[in-house]
């Protein structure tokens, strides 16, 4: 069953993202800001990383920048979520090492396609 670590702050957005995609057959682990989504990273190997951008204390993208530099991560699949849509916010997560990017409030069905999309590459 893949693992799939949630970064979110937002405990209805947790709730609601985890259990959809535990029906949909991945196993969800959750972090609620950027330590406990280091302590998560050094202690199990997720498949792919749901990454809030707006986070207490470390930011979404200053967490993948250190998933990145990290040669036990550097190659784990992340994918920005954001209630930004503005101008250039897909441009900065890609930069800051995201390999996709979606907004919020999320369209499942799309945001499952990016998941599969990057679990089989």
């Amino acid at each position: 069953m893949p693992l799939i670590l949630l970064v979110e702050d937002n405990e209805m957005n947790r709730d609601m993202l985890s259990r959809r995609l535990s029906r949909k057959g991945f196993e969800v682990v959750m972090a609620f800001d950027g330590i406990e989504c280091m302590q998560v990273l050094s202690t199990q190997n997720p498949d792919l990383v749901l990454m809030d951008i707006n986070l207490p204390g470390k930011d979404g993208y200053e967490l993948t920048r250190e998933i990145r530099a990290n040669p036990d991560t550097a190659n784990l699949p992340v994918i920005a979520l954001t209630a930004h849509a503005m101008s250039g916010d897909r441009e900065k997560s890609i930069a800051a090492g995201c390999d996709d990017y979606d907004t919020k409030p999320v369209d499942f069905k799309r945001l499952l396609g990016k998941i599969q999309d990057l679990m089989e590459n």
